[in-house]
């Protein structure tokens, strides 16, 4: 059996590799990667990261987003997001985007993994989950990077904020809201105050 099909032995399908994982099997793992690769069993799906293709009666299965996020990042911290998320607020988005946003700790930038695009955003703080409230602070946040009416988008956010759980929200924009989306918010609440006290 050569080195490389040792090697190959130890791959698990569908299973997302950095470099560094798989040199703990091999002495030549560059040499034996790229035998694997012409083989077909290893995929590189960017610099130091291999994917080993999961086939099904369809074909190959593509790697799922976290599991390229995670070898990327040599992380399990980051949060997935997605601009189209914002679709289902009812705020007037209506584009759908291919970008992916991945909060995390440790990158920025832009980053193509397996023909896919990543923007790297790196943040203090971010939900492992997904809520109501944080989608909109995040909508307000990311709002330069919508191909749509800005301002028409932001007036309907001032009103899906007043039927929504102040306290949560308040929450939310404290924990995630970047300057310009506090401002934006602060002046919501207060002028919700202001209308409660006329």
């Amino acid at each position: 059996m050569s080195k490389a099909d040792e090697l190959k032995q130890h791959l698990q399908p569908g299973q997302v590799y950095r470099r560094s994982d798989l040199a703990k099997w091999s002495k030549a793992v560059d040499r034996n990667m790229q035998q694997l690769v012409k083989q077909g069993a290893l995929q590189k799906l960017s610099g130091g990261v291999y994917y080993c293709p999961r086939t099904t009666a369809f074909g190959n299965v593509p790697p799922e987003d976290a599991a390229l996020v995670r070898a990327f990042l040599k992380d399990d911290h980051f949060y997935i997001a997605s601009l189209n998320s914002y679709n289902a607020l009812g705020v007037g988005t209506t584009q759908l985007y291919n970008e992916k946003l991945v909060y995390n700790y440790r990158r920025d930038g832009q980053h193509t993994l397996n023909g896919r695009y990543f923007y790297f955003l790196k943040r203090p703080r971010f939900p492992s989950e997904s809520t109501l409230e944080f989608l909109i602070v995040d909508l307000v946040n990311n709002i330069h990077l919508l191909d749509e009416d800005k301002e028409r988008i932001l007036r309907n956010v001032a009103g899906k904020v007043r039927s929504m759980d102040q306290s949560q929200l308040m929450k939310s924009v404290d924990l995630y809201a970047g300057s310009r989306a506090r401002s934006f918010f602060e002046k919501l609440f207060t002028a919700e105050k202001m209308s409660h006290v006329a």
